[in-house]
């Protein structure tokens, strides 16, 4: 059944004259509910204010948000199983101060987030003056295949306690198109991290394109497992890493760009074959398609960092990559003596296909036998990703 926001907020106006309603503010630690203040929906000047966040935590009856309205989470949301939310282009969600204050789309559930160049749906704080880590972040759960887990069973999300994994490699998490996270990124609990984009065992009937992570205080987009293919990325300014995958992903990504900031930031790239706090249960790596990539560093040869960190036996294909003012452009680690990363090159499954170093003074580091020519055809090619073409009107902090 469709719930109708408007109708919503005329029952709360026809109670309290939008004044301050009974419906709690809420907090969720591991889906436990701990009541704190009141909530305000609030209607005048033409526009309204919606509170999101339910008493339960959860949304169990399909849900459209509209763009004349602003919405704000205040505590976990989480979109059940079995249920939609559909978010109209141009909309705005708002999040209160904390990392317990996030969006998750829970297995079996969607989110139709479907914006377009010149009306973006737009996640961020709430606060007069932003910055990162204000909130949690926006997290898909599916059920394709993780490494960390076999066949049916499911692993479990370090934010929220939520089931993730499966092997319905074509799972459908819904649609995010030009969708843009700003100012996330909180630890919960002071320790359990938050991204701007946390995709977990997301399948590839799931649609994700036209998405930017500015201003994190963990990872922009990670990607736990899964099989999704995301084109059209952009991370900007993320204080850990930009783009990061663990937990057998493989998936593709095509045309993503990275700027990170002077002193912000730590790998463009970190790529893990599986997770080494837990066991490669299954035996399989990581293994994407990576096409297009530009990585930009305000940091100048003096960023410590790399564009690409490649470990834990991570395999990959890339092609087309521009990598700009890191230090070392690729690191290739053998941190797992049981499978090394570096065996990879050599065995055919870890290659780079035309790849431009512009003030990068080391280009390679490489553990094990292989040679950078092992590892690389093609050096000086690479042009990157366009995103002056595919960024123009909706992207933020990218000159």
């Amino acid at each position: 059944m469709k719930k109708s926001i408007l109708s919503l907020v005329t029952l709360a106006a026809l109670f309290v004259g939008c004044e301050r309603d009974d419906t709690a503010d809420i907090i969720i630690t591991d889906n436990s509910v701990t009541t704190v203040n009141n909530t305000t929906a609030t209607e005048g000047g033409g526009e309204t204010t919606v509170v999101l966040t339910p008493a339960s935590g959860s949304i169990n009856e399909d849900l459209t948000l509209e763009a004349d309205k602003e919405y704000i989470l205040n505590g976990a949301t989480i979109v059940a199983s079995g249920t939609v939310l559909t978010i109209e282009p141009g909309t705005l969600i708002k999040a209160t101060a904390g990392p317990n204050v996030y969006l998750a789309i829970e297995q079996g559930a969607q989110i139709v987030a479907n914006g377009t160049a010149a009306n973006p749906i737009v996640f961020t704080s709430d606060s007069t003056a932003p910055s990162a880590g204000d909130w949690g972040g926006l997290i898909l759960l599916g059920r394709a295949p993780v490494n960390s887990v076999t066949g049916t069973a499911t692993a479990t999300s370090e934010i929220g306690n939520l089931p993730y994994g499966g092997n319905v490699a074509d799972d459908n998490s819904g649609i995010l198109r030009y969708v843009r996270v700003q100012y996330s990124g909180g630890a919960a609990d002071g320790q359990s991290e938050n991204n701007g984009f946390s995709f977990y065992g997301v399948g590839s009937g799931t649609t994700i394109e036209y998405i930017q992570s500015f201003e994190g205080a963990d990872d922009g987009i990670e990607f736990f497992g899964g099989t999704v293919n995301a084109r059209f990325l952009a991370v900007v300014n993320a204080e850990d890493d930009s783009i990061d995958w663990t937990e057998g992903f493989s998936g593709s990504i095509t045309d993503a760009f990275v700027l990170q900031g002077n002193g912000i930031g730590d790998e463009a790239f970190e790529c893990d074959g599986f997770n080494t706090d837990f066991a490669n249960a299954s035996g399989n790596f990581s293994n994407p398609t990576v096409t297009n990539v530009t990585i930009e560093s305000k940091s100048g040869t003096n960023d410590s960092t790399r564009g690409f960190l490649l470990r834990a036996g991570t395999q990959g294909t890339f092609e087309n990559v521009l990598i700009v003012g890191k230090n070392t452009g690729i690191l290739v680690d053998d941190d797992e003596a049981a499978t090394p990363t570096s065996s990879n090159i050599l065995d055919g499954t870890l290659n780079f296909t035309n790849v431009t170093f512009t003030d990068v003074p080391t280009l390679t580091e490489l553990d094990g036998d292989a040679t950078e020519a092992d590892l690389i055809s093609g050096e000086g090619n690479g042009t990157g990703t366009d995103i002056a073409a595919w960024g123009a009107g909706w992207t933020v902090g990218i000159d």
